[in-house]
């Protein structure tokens, strides 16, 4: 089942009235249960890409269908509820609330969709234990090292059962034991639930365990290699 289809999508930004390209034309499929990474030098359009497919900044020209709705015609109300119930996020800097708990966390989003306290309770338990944090329910953020911080925030990017997670470097703040476990997590909730994870990454670590990679360098994709 595709979940992303990108066509023909560019972005060109105005710093200091000087245009840059930073997406050129880009097709994109992604379909459900994939593992893929997009990779490419700094200023390859990564992260724009990224930001795009995920509605967080909407392209110059082109569309970005998920599951069959086109987020590029969307108003921005709309669009942030379509975010909410479609799109999971995780970032490179956690984004976690400091003065929440673990717990509270990942229960965010689902208080702000209306689920039932005890429904909230029941994922947050079963995703807390699912990336290895049980113990860890009622720690703040500041109590955690990166690398248990990174796990809430994903255990907070599928609280809302997203079609898909967005990963945009999310190891690039965590030492090389910390980026095995988190990345042998990702896998396994991949493998043995199905979630699609779309990840942009300089990280060779992420490179090597992705089942596709998809290259882009100045805007446009050169590579696209399934393994």
């Amino acid at each position: 089942m595709r979940v992303i289809k990108a066509s023909q999508l560019k972005k060109t930004y105005n710093p200091k009235g000087i245009a840059v390209e930073a997406l050129k034309g880009v097709d994109l499929n992604i379909d459900k249960g994939e593992f893929t990474a997009i990779v490419g030098p700094s200023g390859s359009g990564k992260t724009t890409l990224l930001n795009i497919i995920g509605g967080l900044d909407r392209p110059s020209s082109g569309q970005i269908m998920v599951n069959n709705t086109d987020i590029t015609s969307l108003t921005e109300n709309k669009l942030i509820d379509f975010r909410k119930e479609n799109i999971g996020f995780v970032f490179q800097a956690y984004n976690l609330i400091p003065v929440l708990t673990a717990k509270e966390n990942v229960e965010f989003v689902m208080l702000l969709q209306g689920t039932s306290e005890k429904e909230r309770n029941a994922r947050t338990e079963s995703l807390l234990k699912a990336v290895g944090l049980e113990d860890k329910i009622d720690k703040r953020p500041g109590e955690l090292s990166g690398g248990q911080q990174q796990r809430v925030a994903v255990a907070r990017a599928l609280a809302p059962k997203p079609s898909f997670i967005l990963a945009d470097e999310p190891t690039a703040n965590l030492d090389s034991q910390s980026t095995a476990n988190l990345l042998d997590m990702m896998l396994a909730l991949n493998k043995e639930e199905g979630v699609t994870f779309v990840f942009s990454t300089h990280d060779q670590r992420v490179i090597d365990r992705a089942r596709r990679v998809v290259t882009l360098e100045d805007g446009l994709i050169v590579s696209d290699v399934t393994r």
